[in-house]
């Protein structure tokens, strides 16, 4: 039998939870079953292949992990499920155990999907139900976590999504990242390099670099996230990069410079501040303070006025008092940002936060992030008032509706347009913005 003849006639389902560095992984496997002869399930079909990419930040995410994989064994049944990502490297034993689940890949497993199913796929006997599932999984312990899976896709979506980093060493004390996907570790210049310019023969323009800490790009290859992004914005037809989430004190003057005056880096950031009091960033065992933070965004501010800059805050960590609490949100209003993205903090088993005093309950914690969401919807509103009126390029992405379409400004403010004839994705245009829409979050723009 052949490697191709395997998959030929197959249909496969994809499940992902969880950050965009997943998404971008999961898409890469889908394109990669795709050239295989492997087809996306659409609705109402039944699949051969199941791949669900989990996350474990949370115990929510755990649990909407398991509610995932048991709904793609209802919805498939019978189909060959692999289970991957974060919650599978963290809890092997307790995803092979779920009826349904044929293999479990670890963080230094997941890149060889492909060889396991084609190892796997013709040994299967052509009726199953989930109770013949294999329960198999392949993980290693995390210092032994050191391949680099190479990613680059866009799935569904217009933009692409580049992973040029892996792993991180910085051990946060609530913080299970380091436990699931092993030490930092990066790809070459020159391979991400060539994956952008793949990406650009296909059309793409715009790419988002993706990583679990991408500005400490380099341990592996000894180079440096500045040499990156200079390289990469030499790439003919990719007009436009975004950095997915940087590391404040990672994040150099260098860097900066060269993005506010670079071909392609976009005018946004998003930076983790994770609290904004001092006391509970010490607690987190986090590598600045809130005077070294104040500092990035006002030097954003001060080389690239207009950019976006969205920021990472958890709330009810252990050892947030209220008081701590006030001081963060005095600090976070003070900052000239665009946005948050608010998450309750929970708590992970193995870590170091757990030995800290001073317990933040469950309804507290509703409280605080229902105080900072209302504050990011003001930053959010007051940053799209002050561009309307004006001119900016929109990079056209994918609608169900051709007569309503999506994109993003330069500085990341989300538009719709009514265009009056249909449009195609994945164009650059100009547009002037010209009102809040508050329903949905959006501007509304006019084509020039």
């Amino acid at each position: 039998m052949t490697e191709a003849s395997i998959f030929q006639n197959k249909k496969a389902a994809y499940y992902t939870l969880g950050c965009k560095l997943n998404f971008a992984e999961t898409s890469s496997v889908g394109k990669l079953l795709k050239q295989m002869g492997v087809e996306t399930v659409r609705e109402g079909e039944k699949a051969d292949i199941c791949i669900i990419n989990t996350c474990s930040v949370t115990e929510v995410a755990d649990h909407k992990c398991r509610q995932a994989i048991h709904k793609m064994v209802k919805q498939h049944p019978g189909a060959f499920v692999v289970v991957t990502g974060c919650y599978a490297q963290l809890k092997p034993g307790v995803v092979s155990a779920i009826e349904g689940v044929d293999l479990v890949l670890g963080a230094e497993q997941k890149g060889d999907i492909l060889k396991y199913l084609e190892e796997r796929l013709p040994l299967l006997p052509q009726e199953r139900k989930p109770a013949d599932a294999a329960h198999e999984s392949h993980t290693v312990a995390v210092k032994d976590i050191r391949t680099f899976a190479p990613s680059c896709s866009c799935g569904d979506r217009t933009r692409y999504f580049l992973k040029v980093q892996d792993g991180c060493d910085y051990y946060c004390t609530y913080c299970t990242i380091p436990f699931a996907r092993g030490r930092s570790r990066n790809g070459s210049i020159a391979s991400l390099v060539e994956q952008a310019e793949g990406v650009a023969r296909e059309g793409g323009k715009e790419i988002v670099l993706t990583g679990v800490n991408i500005g400490d790009f380099g341990r592996t290859t000894k180079e440096s996230f500045l040499d990156l992004i200079k390289a990469l914005d030499q790439v003919e037809g990719i007009e436009r990069y975004r950095i997915s989430s940087i590391e404040p004190n990672l994040l150099t003057d260098e860097i900066l410079q060269y993005c506010a005056t670079s071909r392609a880096f976009m005018p946004h950031f998003h930076i983790p501040l994770q609290s904004g009091s001092d006391e509970v960033l010490r607690l987190m065992r986090r590598k600045y303070d809130t005077a070294l933070f104040r500092s990035k965004v006002e030097r954003i501010c001060e080389l690239m006025p207009d950019a976006f800059i969205g920021v990472d805050v958890i709330v009810g960590t252990r050892g947030e008092t209220e008081a701590y609490f006030e001081d963060a949100c005095r600090f976070i209003e003070s900052l000239d940002i665009s946005q948050l993205h608010v998450f309750s903090y929970s708590e992970r088993p193995g870590t170091k936060a757990l030995e800290i005093d001073h317990q933040v309950s469950a309804e507290e914690k509703h409280r605080r992030s229902q105080i900072l969401l209302e504050l990011s919807d003001r930053k959010l509103n007051a940053f799209y008032r002050r561009y309307l009126g004006q001119e900016r390029s929109v990079l056209l992405e994918r609608s169900k509706n051709p007569l309503v379409m999506h994109g993003f400004t330069d500085n990341y403010i989300k538009v719709e347009l009514h265009p009056d004839a249909p449009l195609e994705d994945n164009r650059i245009v100009k547009v002037r913005l010209m009102d809040l829409n508050e329903e949905n979050g959006m501007v509304n723009a006019q084509l020039i």
